[in-house]
């Protein structure tokens, strides 16, 4: 075992943790902002596999299915958000919680139906087929720009939020809603935006993994399991946290795959026990944020 194959393995976990970071980000967007633990947040990366796959099929074209599958993701979270969700703001985190298990369900039963059950063929785009060297030797191009869109989503997020007036109000109202509405901003709104921009990504992230991922109805189930550990390794509310653990746990199974193949679902795990013994609110979380 040469350090160039360590070194490209650890390469090989950044863009596995690229579709961690993505998935958590969103899940981590809505809790922190609405105070909503978001179960079909799986069903949301599901229907944008097989949204993208559609819209591929239709057009040819990656960038065009690349575009528009957040957008349509997106404005399907908008619907959910305003007339199933905002009716149990104030019942206690556990409405919204089984709502949302139901709605996954209800999620990949309607794709079956659609689509069939024996899922469907997502081919690497001709421009982002092969592998270029990257010193160490030799690796996916596709894989690499997973890793530089993930890095273009979450700079532009973190300029949203930290550089705008509707990022302030954002950060303002997971803080504080009510001197938000005293202040004559519609909070309804800014709730209505934060869980279509959080299901987007979660889309997005979805057609970005359908070329090296079997895209299935039942592709969001073990990727919300793993989406939920980063986030609570990285903090529930912690954009820094998702993005941090993310690429932590991407690395770990990577490096787990090298050594040892068979432990490496188990070693996120592992990892989510070890941090909680040390840091119960997560790496970047605030405590008693669940109070």
């Amino acid at each position: 075992m040469t350090l160039d194959l360590i070194l490209l393995q650890l390469v090989t976990g950044v863009a596995l943790g690229s579709i961690f970071v993505l998935l958590a980000i969103g899940l981590s967007l809505i809790f922190g902002m609405l105070t909503v633990v978001n179960f079909a947040h799986g069903a949301f990366y599901m229907v944008g596999a097989y949204i993208g796959v559609y819209l591929y099929g239709l057009t040819g074209n990656f960038w065009v299915s690349l575009l528009l599958v957040p957008l349509a993701v997106g404005s399907i979270g908008l619907v959910v958000e305003r007339f199933l969700v905002r009716p149990l703001y104030g019942r206690g985190i556990d409405y919204p919680l089984l709502l949302t298990f139901g709605l996954g369900y209800v999620f990949v039963e309607t794709i079956r139906i659609l689509f069939g059950i024996t899922g469907e063929p997502f081919s690497t785009p001709a421009a982002l087929r092969g592998a270029v060297n990257i010193g160490i030797g030799y690796f996916p191009l596709y894989r690499l720009f997973l890793i530089g869109a993930t890095a273009v989503l979450v700079l532009a997020l973190w300029l949203f939020i930290e550089k705008t007036p509707y990022g302030l109000i954002i950060r303002a109202g997971a803080r504080d809603p009510e001197i938000v509405r005293v202040l004559g901003i519609d909070i309804s709104k800014i709730w209505l935006i934060v869980f279509g921009i959080g299901t987007g990504i979660a889309g997005l992230s979805g057609v970005l993994a359908a070329p090296i991922h079997a895209v299935t109805p039942e592709m969001g189930i073990p990727v919300l399991a793993e989406a939920f550990v980063v986030t609570v390794i990285g903090g529930m509310g912690s954009l820094l946290g998702a993005v941090t653990a993310g690429l932590l746990v991407g690395i770990v199974v990577a490096m787990t795959s090298l050594f040892a193949p068979d432990m490496a679902k188990v070693a996120i795990f592992g990892l989510m026990a070890l941090v909680l013994l040390v840091r119960p609110q997560g790496l970047f979380g605030r405590a008693g944020l669940m109070g």
